[in-house]
């Protein structure tokens, strides 16, 4: 991938998108492609064909998209499925027109049985029923992933590369507690705890499933590793994570210490867990010769450093915490 390639990033100032954007930039590529949603609205299947035809970007990082957690899917389930499933199908199709060399999708760990043998491998998609409490939005990203599977198979090529990453997190996540995910939900949720000095958090379900999380510069930092490989002999979609998980309660542990918060942690256990566990197998993308930096104490701490010093604090009511 040459220094002066045009590089679109779609959805660069998000979560993943904004990392993506950082790790280009510090490689020394050039010619990065960015547009606001004001300018270029994804869903808009003219706007987005008249741009790729305007700038033939030779690589793509499709990082746009429609995320929350467990309520956001269970209150906007078809606004769910719509955007993700319009964004995706208005990006893949111009993409694959235009000859783009290289397009990057991300998939989600949720797309997985809920029941599946843990660590899940890429083969176990489709092998059961996802989540039910998240399963709009998992449709919507199987979808996704699986036209990007049948793009490759009737070009015979493998420009579309679908990936699976675990949970994200790190600057520039949404840390509104009525709709975050429930790492920078519990980080917002603490954080005002402990300005307003409140006694106790009640928190959504027992604590008790398990996740594995992904810093975001870790993604990106696969992203261009794969965008530079001449030859990606692997089977697609690839897992991306970092092969150690930690149970919700942990996790809630782990962000208290990091934010200073020191009152009482209080589980709803009537409320909905979301599924046990999600542990992905990387072992196809460690094949490649990539892997994780950012261990999850340190991870959580440049986050927290990050929301203190971007994130306007507001006042922040009692909402449930979504796994």
């Amino acid at each position: 991938m040459k220094q002066d390639a045009a590089i679109y990033v779609a959805g660069h100032v998000g979560l993943i998108g904004s990392a993506v954007v950082r790790r280009l930039e510090r490689e020394g590529y050039r010619a990065l492609v960015t547009r606001r949603r004001s300018e270029l609205d994804l869903q808009d299947g003219g706007q987005v064909s008249e741009f790729f035809k305007k700038v033939r970007p030779e690589y793509v990082i499709l990082a746009a998209g429609r995320v929350g957690g467990i309520m956001e899917n269970q209150t906007f389930p078809a606004d769910f499925m719509d955007e993700n499933m319009a964004i995706q199908l208005n990006v893949l199709k111009a993409a694959r027109q235009t000859g783009v060399r290289r397009l990057i999708v991300f998939g989600s760990s949720c797309m997985y049985p809920r029941e599946c043998p843990q660590p899940m491998a890429e083969p176990a998609l489709l092998s059961g029923k996802p989540e039910p409490t998240s399963l709009p939005y998992a449709i919507s990203k199987l979808a996704g992933t699986y036209l990007c599977l049948a793009y490759n198979k009737q070009d015979h090529d493998t420009r579309f590369i679908p990936l699976i990453p675990n949970s994200a997190y790190g600057p520039h996540d949404n840390f509104d507690p009525k709709s975050a995910h429930v790492l920078s939900s519990l980080m917002a949720r603490f954080h005002q705890a402990k300005v307003n000095g409140a006694e106790s958090v009640a928190l959504w379900g027992s604590g008790l499933p398990r996740r594995e999380f992904i810093h975001a510069d870790d993604i990106a930092a696969a992203c261009v590793h794969l965008l530079k490989k001449e030859d990606l002999a692997v089977e697609f979609p690839i897992n991306i994570g970092v092969g150690q998980d930690v149970s919700i309660k942990e996790l809630a542990e782990l962000i208290a210490e990091v934010v200073g918060y020191r009152g009482e942690l209080k589980w709803d256990s009537t409320k909905p867990d979301g599924a046990p566990r999600k542990l992905l197998d990387s072992a196809r993308i460690q094949s490649l010769g990539w892997k994780p930096h950012i261990q999850l104490a340190k991870g959580l701490a440049e986050t927290y450093r990050w929301y203190v010093d971007h994130v306007e604090v507001s006042s922040v009511s009692a909402h449930e915490v979504r796994a």
